[in-house]
């Protein structure tokens, strides 16, 4: 909430509605060169989150944006960094659900790490595992919508660690295969790319520039239902996020995705986001 603070002070008050009820939005940012990359489509998912919610952040974009680069140069941070992004309905009078028992404005926190994805993971691949926690209709909870509330998510990942994998892959109330825990999920099958519709998952940032990138470079991209059967017989599996950006999948449920010390279509893909990065942090210092 403005202040810059040691990273071992730096705390919120035990009546603050994220704590209470995992009441806020966030985002989760890639720092290139000193710049979040792709910052404009966050702030567009994150503004229209708090909307969603009837969440007043309280400040515009155009500050929210400052308060991002003071706190990172004030860290002297530039490359290796993500930075998570929280905003909660703020400190409430007592510990009740009615957001009309919030006592002053939302809480906005920023936290900048040196983060680095393990190259071992990268060259090697993640391991999946199919979880029974499945994703939830919009009128239930709306996947789309990034909350503080996770706990569909996480009871997910539990699952998946528990059984010796790296992440959860979901699947949507109708048995298709719809997103992972904390990545969005690609299959390549006789040299196309799928994902799922994307009706129940987040709208992920680095997701949508893999298909437009896919697309751009003539790769046929498909948003379509599609089974474990269809995953289990892909010649190329891969997850997408912010943190990591292309990550290949080596292993769904035991079974060998294709060949993995080959994956074309992913490294074809890989090379071409981090293109699609460079371009928007050229467009980014050229402001």
């Amino acid at each position: 909430n403005g202040r810059l603070t040691p990273r071992p002070e730096a705390v919120v008050s035990v009546f603050d509605s994220g704590f209470v009820l995992g009441d806020g939005v966030w985002e989760g940012l890639r720092v290139r060169r000193g710049h979040p990359v792709f910052l404009d489509r966050h702030l567009d998912r994150l503004y229209e989150g708090a909307a969603t919610i009837a969440l007043d952040i309280g400040l515009t974009r155009e500050e929210l944006r400052r308060a991002l680069h003071a706190t990172l140069e004030a860290n002297g941070m530039t490359d290796g960094v993500h930075v998570r992004l929280m905003v909660t309905r703020g400190v409430k009078r007592t510990p009740y659900q009615d957001p009309r028992v919030t006592a002053g404005p939302a809480t906005i926190v920023i936290i900048p790490e040196h983060k680095q994805p393990s190259p071992a993971v990268l060259d090697a691949g993640i391991r999946l595992f199919t979880v029974h926690v499945r994703r939830p209709y919009p009128d239930v909870v709306d996947p789309k919508l990034n909350s503080h509330s996770k706990l569909n998510d996480i009871l997910a990942c539990i699952q998946a660690y528990t059984a010796g994998a790296d992440e959860a892959l979901m699947l949507d109330p109708h048995g298709f295969v719809a997103t992972c825990n904390s990545t969005h999920f690609f299959i390549v099958r006789r040299g196309e790319l799928w994902t799922s519709t994307g009706n129940f998952c987040l709208g992920g940032i680095t997701r949508e520039t893999v298909l437009r990138v896919a697309r751009e470079a003539g790769i046929p991209a498909y948003e379509r239902d599609f089974s474990l059967t269809d995953v289990y017989g892909a010649a190329e599996a891969f997850v997408t996020g912010t943190f990591a950006g292309i990550v290949g999948v080596r292993e769904v449920d035991g079974r060998t995705i294709g060949d993995p010390a080959d994956r074309p279509v992913t490294r074809r893909l890989r090379a071409l986001y981090l293109e699609a990065v460079e371009r928007d942090v050229a467009r980014a210092a050229d402001r």
